[in-house]
């Protein structure tokens, strides 16, 4: 009897996308991209706060992914994406992924201090026994994170969505230069500025104690008479930005631009941000930015999508495609 040939069959179902509530907007422009439909699913939240998860339809044998960031509230946010990707396990999905635009507790990455947790491994490891057999996140905040996973994954940068816009913008700048607000972020920023064809400076900083208080100490090349573009890949507190910015202005910066990937926006960041003498501000939809933050600042801030990146990475994981190809990789 002649073997029958699988080599045209797919090896997971359809795409199924589901969205958790913390990244409504973010999913519904995915789902647009891929000519999708976002999956029915109801998160109920009793009185003593207990979350509960059903699912409108079967996922039976389909490839499921879940489109969840992990910003504050966080301990919410990662419930419900825990809970979700168990529902769909226990469903018998073929294949579960869970798409985390921002992941939280990235700066928990190691023991630099005695006694005190490496949360970002604990995080990973949930994920994994929740039931994801793959997760796709954006702009980890410390590579080695991606060794915390035994699942595999796409780890993406939105860094090629900004510099595409900064590219647009710098026709207009005079004697541009690109400041990293951290010596941490010193490596990426020189891919910007290499990108950019731009020279680079930068700010030291020192960090002390448990309180995400920074100190900026120095800056270390040259932006007098020039525009300056802060690059970082988050804005918590908007500390270090708001330092950053008063210390280049202090020597002689014209026009500011300040770029980072993920609006975290703590306590009261986008008030800070707000009152600062910078020309624009340039970040993504990782994380939702409320109307009433974004009228903090008016027109100088500007959300760039990273939906077209999820999607074609989430198109081309369900047809068994290169993600490195889009790269150049």
């Amino acid at each position: 009897m002649p073997l029958m040939s699988h080599r045209h069959e797919k090896m997971y179902g359809d795409i199924m996308l589901f969205a958790g509530t913390a990244s409504p907007d973010l999913a519904a422009k995915v789902a647009d991209y891929l000519g999708k439909t976002l999956c029915g699913r109801d998160v109920v939240v009793f009185p003593n706060d207990n979350l509960f998860i059903k699912l409108h339809g079967s996922v039976r044998g389909q490839d499921c992914y879940v489109i969840q960031s992990t910003h504050a509230p966080v301990h919410r946010n990662l419930m419900e994406l825990l809970i979700i990707l168990q529902t769909l396990r226990l469903d018998s999905a073929a294949r579960i992924t869970a798409v985390i635009p921002y992941l939280c507790y990235g700066r928990s990455d190691k023991k630099d201090q005695p006694r005190v947790p490496i949360t970002a491994r604990l995080v990973a490891d949930m994920i994994e026994v929740a039931g994801a057999d793959r997760y796709i996140t954006l702009d980890l905040h410390a590579g080695q994170i991606q060794g915390f996973f035994s699942i595999p994954g796409d780890v993406l940068s939105a860094s090629h969505i900004l510099l595409d816009y900064l590219g647009s913008l710098k026709p207009k700048m005079v004697n541009p230069v690109v400041v990293t607000a951290d010596l941490g972020f010193a490596k990426k920023a020189r891919n910007y500025a290499a990108s950019l064809s731009l020279p680079m400076a930068f700010i030291e900083k020192r960090r002390s104690g448990n309180d995400a208080k920074a100190e900026a100490l120095t800056l270390i090349g040259d932006v007098k008479e020039r525009d300056v573009i802060i690059v970082d890949d988050e804005v918590d507190t908007g500390g270090s930005i708001s330092q950053a910015v008063n210390l280049v202005k202090e020597h002689g910066a014209r026009d500011v631009f300040v770029s980072f990937i993920h609006p975290v926006f703590s306590l009261n960041a986008m008030e800070r941000l707000a009152k600062l003498p910078v020309t624009q501000f340039i970040t993504t939809d990782t994380i939702p930015v409320s109307p009433e933050q974004r009228a903090l600042a008016g027109d100088r801030f500007k959300i760039l999508t990273v939906s077209s990146l999820l999607g074609e990475v989430i198109r081309r994981a369900n047809e068994g495609r290169s993600v490195g190809e889009m790269f150049n990789e």
